[in-house]
């Protein structure tokens, strides 16, 4: 049975601390040659005021020392180690999300660092939320971080939102379930998106919560290069058609083209980190144009995966990235 969504905007009740303090998480990261980086967010997390029921890192055959760092520093921590290098984020996030054992699973990038009571504040704001609320995320600071943005109003204020950011979010390990978990054919990039639009489609909200900072070392945007620029785009087209009605799929097209103008829910975009810097990126990769051709192409021969597994979200806060 779908959970049904809350006409409550969240509720002021403060939770009982020993409700917080009972609560059991799991931190499930993905690691792949960032052994310092690790390393600091591990610390930070075995730091927290409100401990970790377990911490796992799914590392994707790193060959910095990481998993020789983590077994000599840390332990206690549930590693896995992919017996190669050739999985993509979505695939060992899934790995380490099946194994979590708790009642939430905090979503981890390994270049992240949180404050010692992100966890405490994190679990005081879910637990005093309506049921359907399955996700709290966190405002993530990062470097080249403009200022309009980081000091923009809609950005600074609590809000329920159509995504979520996947390198610091707090969810309910059986809506997470019940959802599928990240589409692994997506690899890398997009997939917040797309697993957000199936959590909406169930009844559920995800709520971003401004006061919950942490800092993410990779830098603001979308990254620039080939590889992300392929499967942005690749994996954009699949979201859209796996969830987004033909009205907005025909919007997004005729957008781009130029041919239809901004629309009036630009703001909300400001939460698609993902896909700012798109354009730039297509103009300002070596042979952009030719990279999003393929890409395209590609995803078009996703087609009939997508066609199979489409289901149009409706949900009242749901919003395409189109702006």
């Amino acid at each position: 049975m779908e959970a049904k969504p809350d006409a409550r905007e969240g509720s002021t009740n403060t939770p009982p601390s020993d409700v917080v303090a009972n609560s059991r998480v799991s931190a499930v990261i993905s690691a792949w040659n960032r052994r310092e980086d690790l390393r600091e967010n591990l610390v930070a997390l075995f730091d927290q005021t409100v401990p970790f029921a377990e911490v796992i890192v799914v590392d994707n055959c790193s060959t910095d020392g990481s998993v020789e760092m983590i077994r000599e520093q840390f332990p206690s921590v549930k590693l896995i180690e992919m017996p190669d290098a050739s999985r993509g984020a979505c695939e060992t996030f899934n790995i380490g999300f099946k194994a979590a054992t708790s009642e939430f699973v905090l979503i981890l990038d390994d270049d992240v660092v949180a404050p010692n009571d992100w966890l405490e504040r994190a679990l005081t704001k879910i637990h005093s939320e309506p049921e359907t609320t399955a996700m709290i995320s966190a405002t993530v600071i990062e470097p080249g971080m403009p200022d309009d943005y980081l000091n923009d109003p809609f950005v600074n204020t609590e809000r329920y939102t159509a995504t979520f950011r996947g390198c610091a979010t707090l969810v309910k390990r059986d809506v997470l379930e019940r959802a599928g978990y990240y589409d692994e054919r997506f690899f890398i990039y997009g997939n917040e998106r797309d697993l957000a639009a199936r959590i909406l489609t169930l009844g559920y909200r995800i709520k971003i919560d401004p006061a919950l900072r942490v800092f993410h070392k990779t830098p603001f945007g979308m990254k620039a290069g080939k590889r992300s620029l392929y499967f942005h785009v690749r994996n954009l087209w699949w979201y859209l058609w796996k969830n987004c009605s033909v009205k907005d799929n025909c919007r997004f097209f005729l957008h781009h083209l130029g041919i239809a103008g901004r629309t009036n829910r630009g703001k909300k975009l400001r939460d698609s980190v993902g896909v700012i810097g798109l354009k730039q990126s297509l103009f300002g990769t070596r042979w952009g144009l030719w990279v999003c051709f393929k890409a395209s192409c590609a995803a078009l021969l996703g087609l009939p995966y997508c066609l199979k597994n489409r289901k149009v979200c409706r949900a009242p806060d749901f919003q395409p990235p189109i702006g």
